[in-house]
């Protein structure tokens, strides 16, 4: 084992780069509770998997230089790529409850999400947590290591990502497109009942001005929000599976398109 890693220490690197850099983007490994040390020893062992399928015949590797660094630049560019990919992801689920926080009157119920690291409403972390819980149960993990990086190593390198750099970019604006178009699949239900509900109270506040609506329709409001939820977590659920089974096929479908030769 040592010795093959010895022998090929220079391409090892370079697949070590593309796995630590791809460990360090994605949501679920990225998080402070997971130790550095655990982080490298496990880019260190997927890289030795990975060595024996890397593309090591375009990686023309003469000696430790500056291109050897720049080499190595880009090797990490491509494993970011493909964690913020994940993470796009993750974020459509999270900004699915940002949009009818401030319906539901959470407005000024932000706090630090430990495991997205930003500042995210009650309802965007529940959310969170809900597609890491579904990110974990399915085989989502074994797909992005196994057709997203093992695919990655086995097509593509930093001077293929130079060539197809447009596909990369196409990829990633598809993927933002995508983001917001989940988002608000998946809380148009709820926001559209919530509108409902506070044109209601306005029109009886109207009607009724002495009855005092507005200290009584954010604990309606609220509750029939969480109903909404409770009834549609089973739906959202195969929503959420479905979206990562399409995002890694749409990952590995790049991968497979920008295969040097065409392929």
């Amino acid at each position: 084992m040592f010795e093959e890693i010895i022998a090929n220490f220079p391409h090892f690197t370079l697949v070590a780069a593309r796995c630590f850099a791809l460990i360090m983007t994605t949501p679920v490994l990225s998080t402070p509770t997971v130790s550095r040390m655990a982080k490298i020893a496990l880019a260190g062992f997927m890289a030795f998997l990975a060595l024996p399928t890397a593309t090591l015949q375009n990686w023309q590797i003469s000696n430790y230089n500056l291109e050897f660094l720049l080499l190595l630049i880009g090797e990490g560019l491509i494993g970011v790529i493909t964690g913020l990919f994940v993470t796009l992801i993750f974020a459509a689920f999270s900004s699915a409850g940002q949009f009818f926080t401030y319906q539901m009157g959470f407005g000024a119920s932000e706090v630090y999400d430990a495991l997205a690291q930003v500042e995210n409403p009650l309802m965007g972390q529940f959310f969170n947590l809900v597609a890491i819980l579904i990110f974990l149960e399915t085989d989502c993990m074994q797909t992005l290591f196994l057709g997203g990086f093992f695919r990655s190593i086995e097509s593509i390198n930093a001077f293929t990502l130079v060539g197809m750099k447009e596909h990369f970019v196409q990829f990633l604006l598809s993927g933002l497109t995508d983001l917001f178009f989940d988002a608000m699949l998946i809380s148009l239900p709820i926001m559209g009942t919530l509108f409902l509900i506070s044109l209601s109270t306005g029109i009886l506040s109207k009607a009724a001005p002495q009855m005092n609506l507005l200290s009584e329709g954010f604990p309606i409001t609220i509750m029939c929000a969480f109903f909404l939820i409770i009834i549609l977590l089973p739906m959202m659920i195969n929503f959420f599976s479905a979206s990562f089974d399409r995002a890694f096929l749409k990952l590995e479908t790049l991968f497979a398109t920008v295969i040097p030769g065409g392929i």
